[in-house]
């Protein structure tokens, strides 16, 4: 690309041409002041004009964000005119923000707090009236609280960029304006897949999702036995709350905090991602083989799930009828761990740690229940996990490397492990699919042709004795929908298809870590870039690790089969692992109805 030459502070510098004067600055060694840089400019309209500086040939300030650097441009990003306007922009918007920090979520995190710190903020500069405020926590998965938005736009479009959706736009005008679903209504009567993308890109703690931790504290106080049990992606991004340098697996020092947060069990999920594989790669055969609607897509995500049932009714059958992992674990606690300990299941209390937020929404589904008794009674995301191991004083570096508990559900294989990324799910449902129908491993063990970290569409065929099974996976909805199109329009040429809500799955799901390239000061500069990669590549070097690389040879699985179960897609297997699906098409966001 063609180099021009500019100046900043005085200083010659060479930069690329078509970059905004905040890259450039970045790429000559200055860091604007910016409420922009954290996630790629989602919301370049600069309206926040936290970002203002001097430049030749403008009239003014302008905001760094959104302006072009051209050649022989000479920037001024320490003039007194620029140092004042970027503090007062930013006693402006807190003007009208709420600044209860001490008790806000985002403390640590908060954007808005480092660019006030940064700019010499003054409290109270501009004193008066505060705009009409909302909290809405409804929702079981999200907690939307106007008086923390500085309307920065960066959800609205998060949510059309990810998934194709306008869940959150501009409510009314002027001083009253505020971000929101549709008429104000809460994420519980709007089209909202839960996916908490959005809270991933707030700079506030505006969009939060909703903290289950004070139920866990009355579970203890009321004397359950409180079980714990962590998601794949989540040993991929924990440590990065701890200085960890993104993509550290951390596997033996959470299983230890969480041992000492006192959960009485601490188990792995991706046992039941193994169970999952086992059944869901059984229903694929049985519809292969024995009719059945096709293509068989995934329902790991309940995201896409809840995508799938407000805009694709009619695409229901398609869905596998599988639980996700952590439902069907939990299910296999009330039921049969619960039963070999001789303890009530009413008395057991399951706690999943995710990576996700819409699965606080699945676990309140009543197709989430078996006789009445839910299979998941919390969950708390990535996030508020570090809260709780915070919270209780450890020093998680220093921690021992523990091992999860091994009684019924210790085990699992590489397979269970890579379900966290992107294309996961299918390759660990091939490597059993393709032993079903040949009798034999599939050599490589890999199926290198569905990975990848980054959201869109990619495809593989894969043969199986002669058996050509085409395969499709997909991350974010605003990529599934060209598949589910193709399916409704009777296009599709996929047997199989594997979805996930967020783009490049569970690693960036909407409860891990905020990527803040600001507050990682020894991550490359191109870290919005390759956070997905190195976090799935964490998995992957997990799976590379194990011994057993396959979900159906996994001894517990078997066991589990033999002495309970009885056989994948079975009677019992139905009961526990199975689910159903309704679909939401008739859902107006205006009346919530």
């Amino acid at each position: 690309m063609a180099k021009i030459n500019i100046k900043i502070e005085g200083i010659p510098c060479q930069v690329e041409a078509g970059l905004t004067i905040l890259e450039a600055a970045k790429a000559c060694g200055y860091e604007i002041p910016t409420l922009c840089s954290f996630n790629h400019g989602e919301c370049n309209v600069g309206s926040c004009r936290v970002c203002l500086v001097e430049a030749t040939g403008a009239r003014g300030l302008v905001a760094s964000c959104v302006y072009p650097v051209a050649e022989g441009m000479e920037i001024r990003i320490g003039s007194p005119a620029a140092v004042d306007a970027r503090r007062h922009s930013v006693e402006l918007l807190l003007s009208n923000h709420n600044k209860n920090c001490q008790q806000c979520d985002k403390n640590g995190h908060c954007e808005l707090l480092y660019v006030a710190q940064l700019t010499g903020a003054r409290d109270d500069a501009f004193a008066g009236a505060h705009s009409e405020t909302y909290v809405d926590r409804v929702a079981p998965s999200l907690v939307r609280d106007t008086s923390k938005c500085i309307l920065c736009g960066r959800c609205v479009e998060r949510c059309k960029n990810a998934h194709g959706l306008g869940i959150l736009g501009f409510e009314h005008r002027g001083f009253s304006t505020i971000v929101s679903p549709a008429e104000n209504r809460s994420f519980a009567d709007s089209p909202c897949i839960q996916c908490g993308q959005c809270v991933n890109v707030c700079p506030t703690g505006a969009l939060m999702e909703h903290s289950e931790i004070a139920r866990i504290d009355a579970a203890f106080k009321a004397g359950k036995h409180v079980i714990a049990q962590a998601a794949p992606a989540v040993r991929a991004a924990l440590g990065e709350e701890f200085g960890y340098p993104i993509g550290t697996p951390v596997t033996g020092k959470m299983a230890a905090a969480m041992r000492r947060l006192g959960f009485e069990r601490v188990y792995d999920v991706n046992f039941g991602a193994d169970l999952t594989y086992m059944e869901e790669g059984t229903e694929l055969l049985k519809r292969l083989t024995e009719g059945g609607a096709l293509p068989m897509i995934t329902s790991c995500s309940p995201g896409w799930v809840n995508y799938a049932e407000y805009n694709y009714g009619d695409l229901l059958p398609h869905l596998s009828s599988c639980k996700s992992p952590h439902q069907m674990q939990g299910a296999i606690i009330k039921h049969w761990w619960a039963k070999q300990n001789g303890i009530d299941p009413e008395d057991v209390f399951v706690v999943s740690v995710m990576p996700c937020v819409a699965k606080k929404f699945e676990k309140e589904r009543d197709q989430e229940k078996v006789d009445g008794i839910p299979d998941v009674d919390a969950v708390i995301t990535t996030r508020e996990l570090a809260r709780m191991i915070r919270r209780n004083g450890m020093l998680f570096n220093r921690l021992p490397e523990e091992d999860w508990d091994q009684d019924i559900m210790g085990d699992y294989s590489g397979a269970g492990v890579i379900f966290g990324v992107t294309g996961g799910v299918m390759e660990a449902a091939l490597r059993t699919v393709y032993y079903k129908l040949t009798g034999k491993e599939h050599d490589p063990i890999e199926f290198t042709d569905v990975r990848g970290h980054e959201a869109g569409i990619r495809e593989a065929a894969v043969d199986i004795n002669g058996t050509v099974v085409n395969v499709a996976i997909a991350s974010g909805m605003k990529s599934a929908k060209v598949l589910l199109d193709e399916i409704r329009a009777g296009t599709s040429k996929y047997q199989f298809i594997e979805i996930m809500g967020c783009p490049g799955g569970c690693v960036n799901g909407g409860g891990q870590p905020y990527v803040r390239p600001v507050f990682l000061p020894n991550e490359a500069d191109d870290i919005l870039d390759t956070y997905k990669e190195k976090r799935a590549r964490a998995l992957y070097t997990e799976d590379e690790r194990q011994t057993v690389r396959q979900s159906h040879n996994n001894p517990q699985i078997v066991q589990l089969y033999e002495q309970f179960l009885g056989e994948p897609n079975g009677h019992l297997s139905h009961k526990l692992l199975h689910t159903a699906y309704a679909g939401r098409e008739g859902f107006n966001a205006a009346t919530g109805e």
